[in-house]
């Protein structure tokens, strides 16, 4: 019992919308998962913001250390 005309207009529109509705959940899919990465990039700036902090202060406590040193002699 072959397909008329309009048989296979409605299995080419059913798979059509279902090739829409598989192509926006992987669409979804990576969303969720560049929002994940965006959050981990941003963890691992706030830890070498800190990071550049504690080496900033530990470079002026050297160099005002030094100075002072310096004025003594």
């Amino acid at each position: 019992m072959p397909l008329d005309i309009q048989g296979v207009t409605l299995s080419l529109i059913i798979g059509t919308l279902f090739a829409i509705v598989y192509a926006l959940r992987v669409l979804v899919l990576m969303e969720r998962r560049m929002g994940r990465i965006e959050l981990h990039i941003e963890k691992i700036a706030e830890r070498i913001i800190r990071e550049e902090l504690k080496i900033e202060r530990a470079i002026k406590r050297k160099s005002s250390g030094s100075a002072k040193k310096r004025k003594k002699r």
